[in-house]
């Protein structure tokens, strides 16, 4: 393992402290923020957004091109991102949402960053149809047209791995420890903790973290908001958990399933509609004290899960997670309190009633995640769906003829499989437009063949010997 990285930074005795210093920009202008990279000292402003795998991008700028940058006039090559555009049509140009605004709470080489996500536009001020935060947005002001705003909580968990002598990850975790497990056999608690010191001061309301079931795994949990919020904070969630262990000579990966024969890490979605300020899930009356919205929501989601699995399961390696035996859902169902269906409603109500989507994986594009899911639960509330009864008995344990029974169907056993499930739904489809869904399936067919044609280490020791 290389040692710990020592960054020189230049004395700033001028600047304002960062840590504690957590800025809410909603509503900020251009001069305001100018202003803030003034008082701050901010040396390098990050334009952050993602392409449609989801993979975190950024054109970074110097103070010279600040002003540039906020008025939307900074512009990058799209034919290099995967998923845009062609060659012959590449300029695309970044407007950045100035709510997103936030100062890094660490000063880096070179000196300090403050960042905003942006959106993506063609030359002409149009909207891009290939940004995956606009297809959100569009999602968004679809339910706002219907009554109602969408609130989003998320569990990203993660794991911590070594790296060799050359920096390069190795299959050897962090530490041994199991489920809410303490130091000294949870060794990643400091590391836990500077996160979450991260994430505060970048206005992060950090409910929990602590080591999941698996040796190196990990969680931090942090407060719902509303869906574009979400998607954004998860996007930066992701960069902090790697940049600090990056710093620390380590490398945190949100890849689904790294080691055999341990549980995968999940990305359990809640997420509730609300309607002028209040619930719209709840009802005290009703059966299980959930609205007609609440279950037509539910019904959309079961109704979707197979034709958006390639979205919010979207890697090879995806698959390796969803199977039976590791807790994470393989059958199309929900229920009260069991947790091997699809779909859990928790306990709490009122305000708090929600369904959690098991089935998404932290790989995933949070922007497209949260488009497809919308879009299903919308079209179960706007067709008035009503979702099948609860199945409140252990599904992993049941016999084919027992689900069978039940009506249960199975999500997809690969991202084979899961793709033809996407071209068959067209409400998936019509949630990510035309240019996202053609770049996405084109881009995943090919991971898909590229996967296919390998021989594995399983394979060699399978059948060299024998045949």
């Amino acid at each position: 393992m290389p040692p710990r990285k020592n960054i020189t930074v230049p004395s700033r005795g001028e600047k304002r402290p960062i840590r504690g210093n957590h800025l809410d920009t909603k509503g900020a202008s251009a001069r305001d923020i100018l202003t803030l990279t003034k008082d701050f000292g901010v040396d390098f402003l990050r334009l952050q957004f993602t392409d449609i795998t989801g993979v975190n991008k950024n054109v970074e700028v110097p103070k010279s091109q600040f002003e540039k940058a906020l008025k939307g006039d900074i512009m990058f090559d799209g034919s290099s991102i995967q998923g845009f555009v062609r060659i012959e049509e590449s300029d695309m140009v970044l407007k950045p949402d100035l709510d997103t605004f936030r100062i890094f709470p660490y000063d880096d080489e070179g000196g300090r960053v403050a960042r905003l996500i942006c959106n993506i536009y063609n030359p002409d001020e149009t909207p891009f149809p290939g940004c995956p935060r606009q297809a959100l947005t569009r999602q968004v002001a679809r339910a706002k047209k219907l009554g109602y705003e969408m609130m989003a909580g998320v569990e990203a968990e993660f794991f911590i791995f070594h790296v060799d002598e050359f920096g390069d990850p190795v299959l050897e975790t962090h530490d041994a420890g199991g489920y809410f497990d303490l130091a000294p056999v949870d060794k990643a608690e400091p590391i836990r903790r500077l996160i979450i010191h991260d994430l505060v001061d970048l206005g992060f309301e950090v409910e929990a973290g602590h080591h999941e079931v698996a040796e190196g795994q990990h969680e931090v949990d942090f407060k719902y908001a509303d869906a574009l919020t979400t998607a954004d904070n998860l996007a930066t969630f992701k960069f902090i958990v790697r940049n600090i262990a990056y710093r620390h000579g380590f490398i945190a990966t949100f890849m689904p399933k790294p080691i055999f024969a341990q549980n995968g890490s999940g990305m359990h979605t809640h997420q509730s509609l609300f309607k002028n300020g209040k619930n719209a899930f709840y009802d005290p009356k009703a059966k299980w004290e959930l609205s007609k919205v609440g279950l037509s929501y539910i019904a959309g989601l079961l109704k979707h899960a197979r034709g958006f699995c390639a979205i919010t399961n979207p890697l090879v390696n995806s698959y390796k997670r969803l199977v039976p035996g590791y807790e994470a859902p393989v059958n199309v169902a929900w229920s009260m309190r069991n947790r091997s269906p699809l779909i859990r409603i928790p306990e709490r109500r009122d305000q708090g009633t929600r369904c959690e989507l098991r089935m998404p994986d932290p790989s995933a594009n949070p922007y497209l995640s949260l488009t497809v899911q919308l879009a299903s639960g919308l079209e179960g509330v706007d067709g008035g769906l009503t979702p099948p009864d609860p199945v409140n008995k252990n599904i992993f344990t049941m016999s084919q003829r027992e689900r069978r029974r039940y009506r249960i169907d199975e999500l997809p056993r690969d991202l084979h499989e899961a793709l033809d499930q996407l071209e068959k739904d067209k409400v998936v489809r019509e949630a990510l437009g035309d240019h996202i869904y053609n770049m996405y399936l084109e881009a995943k067919r090919a991971e898909w063949m590229e996967y296919s044609s390998q021989v594995s280490g399983w394979e060699v020791t399978r059948y060299l010997g024998q045949h």
